[in-house]
């Protein structure tokens, strides 16, 4: 089995941390469990801190601040690497994945040695729950915006429930990995796309939330747009994106 990180980055969750974790647990009992906490005034750093102390296969990660999905998941990926883990997940706190689709996602990064898996909507079999028509279209238009101008095979861009072979982050820091909020999930796919990386998506039903705030807004939408037409713009011209250095000491990688 390979040994497995994953990584629940949480803001303001406290209603969804403790079911999302149990059917985390309960999916991949085997897998290792690290909550990435931006000092969320609801209390959900502390009933992760609870959750730890309940179960040794959860650790939590404690930020001063709000600091964006984008370096939660850089830091995470840092301890997977420096601790040997074969493989990571990003899952949202929301329970809008399903934990249930990561032993066949892992098993595509283990047995088709997929470099990445994403849990896409917008595959065949692939769908969404209980959203919004514009929100929908926003998706399914901003995901064939980007993969146009990326020239990218990838049907959803955005998704953020992945598993990733760690070999396959090696290299990726802040100064490549520049993105924030949900821009972040198209850069870093991306990358490794265009540095050759196996990329695989599989089918998931997407459910909306049913607590809590959505952490989506017009800035990230704004930003997305942005750095993805800045991106297309510059391949075209023949500038490809910096490439991921692959470096034999796993503690250089990713700085936390």
């Amino acid at each position: 089995m390979m040994r497995t990180l994953v990584i629940v980055p949480t803001y303001n969750e406290a209603e969804n941390i403790r079911p999302i974790i149990a059917r985390i647990r309960a999916a991949v009992p085997e897998a290792h469990v690290l909550i990435v906490d931006d000092n969320s005034p609801d209390g959900t750093g502390l009933i992760s801190d609870d959750l730890a102390a309940a179960d040794s296969q959860v650790k939590v990660l404690h930020r001063p601040g709000k600091s964006g999905l984008g370096a939660a998941y850089l830091q995470g990926f840092a301890r997977a690497i420096e601790q040997g883990y074969d493989a990571v997940v990003e899952i949202d706190a929301d329970g809008s994945h399903d934990p249930a689709e990561l032993p066949a996602m892992l098993a595509i990064v283990g047995n088709e040695s997929a470099d990445l898996v994403i849990g896409s909507r917008w595959v065949a079999g692939g769908s969404v729950i209980n959203w919004p028509w514009a929100r929908r279209a926003i998706s399914r238009t901003g995901n064939r915006y980007a993969r146009a101008m990326l020239r990218s095979s990838i049907h959803d861009l955005t998704a953020g429930f992945r598993a990733y072979r760690t070999s396959a982050l090696l290299g990726l820091d802040r100064a490549v990995v520049s993105s924030q909020g949900y821009c972040f999930q198209v850069e870093l796919a991306w990358r490794i796309e265009v540095a050759g990386g196996v990329v695989r998506e599989h089918p998931i039903a997407f459910v909306e939330r049913a607590t809590g705030q959505s952490k989506m807004g017009a800035g990230i939408v704004a930003e997305a747009l942005i750095r993805v037409t800045g991106w297309g713009l510059a391949s075209w011209f023949g500038r490809a994106p910096a490439q991921v250095s692959r470096a034999a000491d796993p503690s250089s990688e990713l700085g936390a």
